[in-house]
């Protein structure tokens, strides 16, 4: 006889790994076991936060539902205000005052509880989005909160928290045309602003990819430069309006600066480019000084430098400010500018090896075009306050000097 087991109709039987079977979700078991606990010790974070952490609660499992309880006292029912069943906590961001003092502590506990546990920041997260995206459910002062506790975990640098995701969740269109985006980032940013710099604030806003987004939080019919003053300016954020005037003076100058470039480049004549110049000038009200700079950066852009020869670099920066001299001379026309044009052309080579020999051939380029007066070069090589380079540069152009005051005796 055969000591094999016959087969059955009921097949191999499979062992499987407990691990693998579904367990059955209930978050509203969670969710009143988490409100229990709250009720327990009335409000009290400190001791809320020891229970919390000595209890054996899914957090891995329930880390959403945890943080709607921290943020509403309970479960809603999806997409909206209305609670679910169940018991509900009075100690919530929405239930507290919406003030610093109201709200802080609710910052310092959920830390606490993150810092024993990282990755349930991603939960925060995911609860920080959804409500953010329906800010539209919430009255005025419930908005409030919510921007005070976001400012709140930036400053007091929340491990792990993304601004990102953060941000883009609030450039929804209908809520930015109802302007409920801006009253929520105005109050976030005067918050944020109490703890920290404006530098800050902008480093904040460049790791949300903000930084040059800020008209985006406006309505569709407010997104101006004006708009944004008169907004800020009225709600005491004037540091944030000078930001964003020197913001938008610095994209102007950047645009002109690469139109400048093309077109020197493309070497289009230069009473085409000097009416492209004053044309920019006027609508964008631009000052001479900061012109003349942008034309001179172009010009150098411009170059088309040639690898390691420094012989040929050098003539080719020199052509280049013989070529355009005269487009220089158009706007520098005051003594003033002039020895702006000289520490600017004294700074520029002194940054860059490559032209640090040929200051002096410039300067006797632009001299030669009438772009600088000799009272211009005499003031800065006997008075220049200008330190870089200066000892090298004041020796290269001893000889010109010398020839320039001899002249001057003779006359």
């Amino acid at each position: 006889m055969s000591s094999k087991e016959k087969p059955t109709l009921g097949g191999t039987r499979i062992k499987t790994r407990k691990r693998n079977i579904a367990v059955p979700l209930d978050p509203a078991s969670f969710a009143d076991a988490v409100v229990q606990i709250y009720l327990e010790h009335q409000g009290d974070l400190e001791l809320i936060a020891k229970d919390v952490e000595a209890s054996d609660l899914d957090f891995s499992r329930y880390g959403d539902t945890f943080f709607e309880v921290v943020f509403t006292g309970g479960r809603n029912q999806p997409g909206t205000t209305k609670p679910e069943e169940g018991e509900r906590q009075p100690y919530s961001v929405l239930t507290s005052e919406a003030t610093r003092q109201g709200i802080l502590p609710i910052v310092l506990y959920i830390q606490k509880i993150i810092r024993r546990r990282p990755f349930m920041i991603k939960n925060l997260e995911n609860v920080m989005r959804r409500l953010l995206q329906s800010l539209e459910l919430y009255g005025p002062e419930d908005r409030k909160k919510l921007a005070v506790f976001t400012a709140l975990t930036f400053s007091q640098k929340l491990s792990g928290l993304p601004p990102e995701t953060i941000f883009t969740a609030l450039l929804s269109d209908s809520l930015i045309a109802k302007g409920t985006v801006l009253g929520f980032v105005t109050d976030a940013f005067k918050e944020y602003l109490v703890d920290n710099s404006l530098d800050d604030l902008i480093a904040l806003l460049k790791r949300a990819k903000m930084e040059d987004r800020l008209l985006d939080f406006f309505p569709m019919q407010k997104r101006t430069v004006e708009a944004f003053a008169e907004h800020f300016s009225k709600e005491g954020l004037g540091v944030l309006v000078d930001y964003n005037t020197k913001k938008v003076f610095d994209v102007k100058l950047k645009e002109l600066r690469t139109t400048l470039t093309d077109q020197i480049s493309e070497n289009v004549d230069v009473p085409e480019v000097v009416e492209t110049v004053k044309q920019r000038r006027r609508e964008c009200a631009l000052p001479d000084v900061d012109v003349v700079r942008t034309i001179w950066d172009a010009i150098m852009d411009a170059v088309q430098w040639s690898g390691k020869n420094q012989q040929q670099n050098s003539n080719l920066a020199l052509r280049q400010v013989k070529t355009w001299g005269k487009l220089l001379g158009t706007f520098c026309t005051t003594a003033k500018l002039e020895m702006d044009l000289m520490y600017k052309i004294q700074v520029h080579c002194y940054e860059d090896a490559k032209l640090m020999k040929l200051f002096p051939e410039m300067i006797r380029a632009l001299y030669d075009q009438d772009v600088l007066a000799e009272d211009t070069v005499l003031v800065w090589f006997r008075k220049g306050t200008n330190p870089k380079g200066r000892q090298t540069f004041v020796k290269g152009l001893e000889s010109f000097v010398k020839w320039l005051e001899e002249a001057e005796e003779e006359d």
